[in-house]
This record gives C-alpha cells, structure tokens and sequence, in this order.
C-alpha cells in the first residue's frame, strides 16, 4: 500500500498527517487522493462508516483551497450535529500549517448570527447540516453561489433522514461547474437520483462490495422468547467484560425504558434519542466518548453521526424496521482497520430478516446461544484474574499491608486465591443457578459437567487470543492436535485468555486425554468439559457456515413452584426477567449519592462486573 507521501499531497498536509500519526493510507483513501488531487471531477464514493472517508476528501479538499482568497469555495454537508462538529476539527487538523485557511460549522441548536458572522470574516470550507444551511440560504446569510467543490458525506444517512428536499434546493443553488463529491456507504434509490440529476459523468469508488457490510465486523445472532429479550441483553453484556457498546432500539420509549433498566442494574448506561435536550445528548456523548459508559441506548435517528472510536459491539435489542438501516448500525463498530461484532436479538418470527439482511450486506450471520450461567462465571473469573495480574500497585496501600499480612499470614497462598475469588463469585454462582433458561425452544440443559452419550460436548481450554488464536486457528489447531475431520471442531468461541468448542460425545475421551497432556509454547494446556456443556443432538452453522449444534439458549431452569422463578414473571412484567442478586446488606438504605460516589470509582472500568453498584439514574 503506497504511503501518505506518495498520493501527490503537498508539505503542509504531510507535516499535518505526520502530527496526527497517520502512516499509511485505507483503501479509500489511497483510491479517492491521487483522483481528486489529479482533476477537478464529479465521483461517488461508496465506503462503510469508519474507512477514513473524511481525509479521503479532506486531504485534496484542503490542497485544492486557495487560502488566500477569502470567499466561500467549499461546501460539505453532514447529516448531524455531531458529525459536522467532527468534520470541521478534522478539517482544521488537517489545514494548521495552511496559514488563512478557515473552516465553519454551520448547524442548529446553535446561534444562527453567530453563525453568519462567521462566515462574513471569511470561510473558504462551510461544513453543514443540511436544515441549517437551507435556512441560511433563504435569509441571504450565506452565498453559495460561487463555490468550487460540495461534498456529501454520509449522503444515504442524509436521504434517510428526509432531507431530500434540502439537499435538492442547496445543490440547486450551487454553480453547474463546481465538482461533486458524493461519500455513502449504501447506494439506494435517492442516492443515485442525486448522482444522475446533479453530477456529471461520475467516476465511481467502492471499497469492498456495493452495499455491502465491513469485513471486520463479524454477525451473530441469538434465538430468544420475546418475554427474554432483556435477559439476554444482560447476560451477552456479562460475557463481554470488556464491552463498549450502542445497543439500537426502535422507539424513543423502548430506548428510555431499556436504559434504565440497565442503569438499575448496575450497568453504566445512557439513552440517547429525540426527546432530550442538545445539552442532554452533549453530555450523554461526552461521557460515551469518554468511556463512562459502555451501553449506550439509542435509536437509529438518534445515533446517526455517531463517530466514536473503539466501539466493541453493536447490539442490536430489536432489528430496524428497513433491513438497509442494519448496514449503518453495524458500521459503528469494526472502524479504522479495527473488528468488531454486531449481535442481534431476535425471535423466531423475526428469523426471516436474517437472510435479507445477508442478502444485503452479502454476509453470514453466526447463530449463537445464549450464554449460561455458569459460563458467564467462567469468563468473569479469567477476567477478573487477568485484571489482578495487570494492575498497576498503588503504593499508597502500603501503610496497610502489615496489618493484612498479620491477618492473611496463615493461610496457604492457594487457598488464599480461592478465597478472594469466592468472595466476588458466590452471590453470582446462586444466582446463575437458580436462573431460568433462556432457550427459546423450552429445552432444558443437562447436569453440567456430565458427558452426554450422543449429541455435542461443550469444552473449555485455558488458551485464547492472548496465545494469538482466533476462532479460525484455534479450531485448526483443534483438528491438527486432534487429528479430526473439518467439522468434528464446531461452535467454536475465542476469548482472551481462554475458549470453548464443541465436538460429538464420541469424541471426548480423545479430546480430554490428548489435550489434557499436550503443552503449548512450554505451558501446559488445560481442557474441562464446560458447565455450558453445549450438547444437542442436531448441529447448527459453525463460523464457516457449516452444520452446527441447533439448540440456542443458557443458563438454568429452575424449579417453577421456586420463589426465584415467581420473582422472574414480576420482573417480566417491567420486561426483564434477569435481574441480578442483590448487594450485600451493607449498601442497602444508602442515599443516591452514595451510589454515585461508589460508581465514580469504578466508572472508567466498565469490566467490573462483580463491583457493578448500583447507580442513580441518569439522563
């Protein structure tokens, strides 16, 4: 891939770009740079959200300004707030060696003479909401008519946000001459009406497939009851510590409501939609950006111009109801070269939009179950032992640590570990035990541990991404060691520093002999036979699409005439019927505030599931 100083950009820029750390350019990049830069042209540029398409147009835009002249000479209009406040910062990073160059933000919720003002000192780069600058055309505050190039950024967003008629009247009040630079990461029908009416002779760029979904994200799904959605938001959140995340929901009210419930639970959550104020979604981003949250509710409206790096999971707790939408949902994750996982909670009614959506993105969704349980513990507790071996010791401690070594002094280091861990995994361990499955098929899991006669077993190694396994090279490994078949290894699940797999019953004494005496880079390998043990006796799709174990769902069932389960039909009622144990005694009856004073500490960790306290709600 050629570099930066390669595409034909001038010293400044180059200067910029070594500043900001860039080193190589993304596809779009590397297409749409040396183009733009070689002639003045019309293009459509067809991307995913997060390929690098604002320096794509950003770089030969800026080379292409004469600074030195003062008038308006560039247009780019953005469908949001947000992402037009992100545009105009990068613009500026990009042009700060350009002496003169000046770039305007021109949205609403904002001063509107401000605004004009602004643009009178001299704004050769408007960037744009479209609402705004309709508005702004029709009271003669800015003039547009001159300009050299217009770019629309995310322009399929735009369109779906109904601002067809805006666009259509802005672009009508630009010169025919100028050169259009159409950006989107989908082509519907409205986007290439514009193409045909406003451009001339487009040339055009696609990274990847037309309309097609980001390689590096990776789609999953999980079968459910309706009366389970809730529960099985929570426990796929449990079973990724780490997770950063937007969960989507349809309506403002499904939003709220599902927000707070996470907030009650002792999620560090946020609802994100059209009801709150521009102060309220400023705050709300501010603290996502800022990884105070890591579950951000929103609905599509809502969320569109979100541009936060790092984002782990998209989740999607109700599927949009145009099955186009489901490409610009999950393109919030999996950006800048990064992957990512898009996860959707559906009901068997709802499996048909699976393979429409495949039909789209032109990719396979993964059918996953549920997590159990006891498996949920299992992650939690590698989690938590990786989070003690990395922390970095605040010697302030020190002053204490003679009167807890007098108290600890007695107890073997072994059973010392095993009881530090019991304290954070025994209220959890009852509580998983006692929950009610969540398979939508009303199956019942075996005893764990147990090695069924027929159907799958389910194991656990004790080596994961952290060894440099994915799923693809752990099960390869699997089948090589093990000496099986390509789909005797299925359902297989990499975490960081440890995994699972299934294979047939047949083959778990092989499977446990071979593997329980194999070492690994000198480290002996462990392989159990998981809790989630993971049997069935019909295969559902592997990762490769192949046949795989059907059964979906996890936890377990208990006792129906039991208090836990009488308790799980009241929380259905407010539509979760997961709810985790309550805290220990000594926080209860605390005020609000002391909840808030316990959550700051553990605000910026959003693994922290066995200290998740319970938090006031937040907007």
């Amino acid at each position: 891939m050629n570099k930066f100083e390669q595409l034909g950009l001038n010293e400044s820029l180059l200067l910029a770009i070594k500043d900001l750390g860039f080193e190589n350019p993304s596809e779009v990049q590397e297409k749409a740079i040396p183009l733009l830069l070689e002639k003045d042209t019309d293009i459509v540029a067809l991307a995913q959200t997060g390929t690098g398409k604002t320096a794509a147009f950003g770089f030969p835009l800026i080379q292409k300004i004469d600074a030195e002249n003062r008038d308006t000479q560039a247009l780019i209009l953005s469908p949001t707030r947000e992402l037009c406040l992100q545009i105009t910062n990068e613009i500026k990073l990009y042009s700060k060696y350009i002496k003169g160059l000046n770039t305007v933000a021109i949205y609403g919720g904002a001063s509107i003479t401000e605004q004009a003002n602004q643009i009178r000192r001299g704004a050769q780069i408007i960037v744009a909401t479209p609402g705004r600058m309709q508005d702004m055309i029709n009271r003669n505050m800015v003039n547009i008519k001159n300009i050299n190039y217009c770019v629309l950024d995310e322009a399929d967003e735009m369109l779906n946000m109904g601002f067809y008629e805006d666009i259509t009247a802005i672009l009508s009040d630009t010169p025919k001459e100028k050169s259009t630079w159409l950006f989107s990461a989908t082509m519907p029908q409205e986007v290439a009406r514009i193409a045909k009416e406003f451009m001339r002779k487009p040339l055009e760029i696609t990274v990847g497939h037309k309309n097609s979904g980001n390689e590096n994200v990776s789609h999953e799904f999980y079968l459910v009851s309706a009366r389970d959605r809730y529960a099985a938001l929570k426990r796929l959140a449990d079973a990724n510590p780490d997770i950063f995340s937007v969960v989507f929901c349809r309506t403002k009210r499904d939003t709220q409501a599902v927000a707070e419930k996470l907030i009650e639970d002792g999620y560090s959550a946020a609802a994100l939609h059209g009801d709150l104020s521009q102060a309220q979604r400023d705050g709300v981003m501010k603290s996502f950006r800022g990884r105070q949250i890591q579950m951000l509710v929103a609905t599509d409206v809502a969320a569109r111009g979100i541009d936060v790096d790092d984002v782990t999971h998209v989740i999607n707790y109700q599927l949009p109801d145009e099955v186009e939408t489901y490409t610009h949902r999950s393109g919030r994750t999996g950006r800048a070269g990064k992957s990512g996982t898009s996860l959707v909670i559906i009901t068997k009614s709802e499996l048909r939009k699976i393979t429409q959506i495949e039909r789209i993105i032109k990719m396979k969704f993964e059918e996953k179950p549920i997590p159990s349980g006891i498996e949920i513990c299992q992650i939690q507790l590698f989690h938590l032992a990786n989070r003690i071996k990395d922390v970095e010791v605040d010697h302030e401690i020190d002053a204490y640590l003679p009167a807890i070594e007098e108290v600890l002094k007695d107890i073997p280091k072994e059973e010392l570990i095993k009881k530090m861990v019991s304290v954070e995994f025994n209220r959890f361990i009852n509580y998983y035990k006692k929950s009610r499955d969540l398979a939508s098929d009303g199956g019942t899991r075996r005893e764990s541990g147990t090695i069924p006669t027929d159907g799958a077993v389910r194991f656990f190694i004790n080596i994961g991404s952290r060894d440099n396994f994915d799923w693809m090279t752990l099960k390869d490994f699997l089948k090589e060691t093990l000496d099986l078949g390509r789909d005797d290894v299925f359902k297989v699940d990499v975490k960081e520093g440890f995994s699972f797999f299934n294979t047939d019953a047949s083959l778990a004494p092989k499977v446990m002999d071979v593997l329980n005496a194999f070492s690994l880079q000198g480290r002996k390998i462990n392989v159990e036979i998981s809790k989630n043990e993971g049997g069935s006796n019909s295969r559902r799709r592997d990762h490769n699409g192949r046949g795989g174990d059907k059964r979906s769902g996890g936890g377990f069932r208990g006792d129906r005439n039991s208090r836990d389960d009488r308790n799980s039909r009241d929380d259905r009622r407010s539509g979760g019927n997961d709810r985790k144990p309550r805290r220990d005694s000594k926080f209860e009856g605390r005020k609000s505030g002391d909840n808030e004073r316990r959550g700051r500490r553990n605000e910026g960790d959003s693994s922290n599931f066995f200290e998740k306290a319970k938090r006031s709600r937040r907007s």
